[in-house]
């Protein structure tokens, strides 16, 4: 009976009071949009026209500067290879594409900040389901969008942001073209102008020994040795850098090669280039077929070539397949052999053009 009496003592303790109430507070009221501050361009016509006009200025800054940035790629060519033109080159495009942007961000800023709307609304929520009152209200808030904006009524500042968004594609354009080497200014040759024959041809010629970079010293194959691998170029090339620097830039850019050694049992050779290697000595082309950044990694226990630039990878136990990243196809392969002094020579030019694959190719 103890048990049940402390019990009932326990029930007793919880129950409500008589006379006791919960008080529940009142909802959060909605405070409302603020008053609205009206800025000097709502309230003085010549402040909106000075603002208009310093938009349009600066959108016709933006063409101008992009139109500088394709001027500067034509008046300090980098052909040459002097250091000084490819400073130049690279100091007045850049100040022209980043006044080109520069100008048209400011712009749309000082557009948005001081000309368009900057009444507060609420907008409701509502189902959303598409019904035709649905559609009639996107179509009048396009309607709203283009009154609050001015975009219609402002043909000056329309004009000239449609004038400076096309100007700013423009300097893309022209250097992503200039990407295509050009050998002579000739307009018979009829490699002026094709990227597909300019990267089909390289240096490399029957016979041509294999040297080192930048020494230009042949190599025995007696001296690569089991997971070395070296960058090489043709051995005819070398003197060129002397004699004319901007050939020898040019074509060493399409011949550059890395050399490696493997075991001969870990080559996995296609039957028809067996003889492209010489007990396990391999080479291929060093000009990623992503965008032709320089392949130099080398991992002599995966027998992998890595890409810095995007990560592409290539097996070079597989005739450099590519195994990861964006490259579209393996590295093109150098055939080559020994001449009767030792030393390493090419049996023939690459079989396949060098270098990127997004280039028209036969």
């Amino acid at each position: 009976m103890a048990h049940d009496d402390d019990s009932h003592a326990l029930d007793r303790a919880y129950e409500p009071s008589a006379g006791l109430s919960v008080a529940v507070s009142d909802p959060v009221q909605n405070p409302g949009l603020p008053p609205h501050r009206e800025r000097m361009t709502d309230k003085d016509p010549k402040a909106m026209k000075a603002a208009v006009r310093t938009v349009y200025t600066l959108f016709y800054l933006s063409v101008a500067g992009s139109i500088w940035a394709v001027a500067a790629y034509m008046l300090f060519p980098i052909e040459s290879g002097s250091l000084l033109a490819i400073r130049h080159n690279n100091l007045f495009i850049g100040l022209g594409i980043a006044l080109a942007l520069l100008s048209l961000g400011i712009g749309a800023i000082h557009w948005s900040k001081a000309i368009m709307s900057d009444k507060e609304f609420v907008e409701d929520r509502h189902p959303t389901r598409g019904r035709d009152t649905t559609r009639e209200a996107a179509i009048q808030a396009f309607a709203d969008a283009n009154e609050e904006s001015g975009f219609g009524r402002r043909t000056m500042i329309r004009n000239s942001l449609f004038a400076a968004l096309v100007a700013s594609i423009v300097p893309g354009v022209v250097l992503f073209r200039g990407l295509a080497p050009h050998p002579g200014s000739n307009p018979n040759d009829p490699l002026v102008g094709n990227p597909v024959a300019l990267l089909s041809r390289t240096w490399w010629t029957q016979g041509e020994r294999l040297a080192r970079d930048p020494s230009g010293t042949p190599i025995r194959a007696a001296d690569v040795t089991l997971g070395s691998a070296f960058q090489v170029m043709p051995e005819s090339l070398y003197p060129l850098k002397h004699e004319d620097h901007g050939l020898y830039l040019n074509e060493k850019a399409k011949a550059i090669v890395l050399l490696m050694r493997l075991r001969p049992e870990e080559l996995n050779e296609a039957e028809d280039r067996k003889d492209w290697s010489y007990d396990g000595i391999v080479a291929y082309s060093k000009v990623c077929t992503h965008v032709g950044c320089p392949v130099a990694l080398y991992e002599q226990n995966t027998h992998h070539l890595l890409c810095p630039c995007h990560q592409s990878q290539f097996d070079v136990a597989n005739h450099a397949a590519v195994i990861f990243g964006p490259a579209a196809r393996p590295l093109p392969q150098l055939p080559i052999t020994v001449d009767d002094e030792g030393y390493l020579i090419a049996q023939s030019d690459f079989t396949e053009p060098v270098g990127p694959s997004f280039w028209e190719r036969h």
